[in-house]
């Protein structure tokens, strides 16, 4: 999927630290969203449809990814 991301808005979570060591988002056309490096903005980003997204949250917000 080619998605252009010129126009997009990045911005970081206000927990973020006052460094560029952050993953960066941007909520796109159609729902999608933008996730990025803020180390390396003019690399390449991952881009998810609303149900990949949705999914992601849901499973962070769970503690799915938390470490054991």
């Amino acid at each position: 999927m080619s998605v252009d991301l010129s126009g997009a808005h990045w911005f970081k979570s206000t927990r973020s630290a006052a460094g560029n060591d952050c993953v960066e988002i941007a909520h796109l056309d159609g729902g999608r969203v933008g996730v990025r490096d803020s180390k390396n903005p003019h690399g390449g980003a991952l881009v998810f449809t609303p149900l990949e997204w949705d999914a992601f949250l849901s499973v962070a917000r769970g503690g799915e990814f938390d470490r054991p």
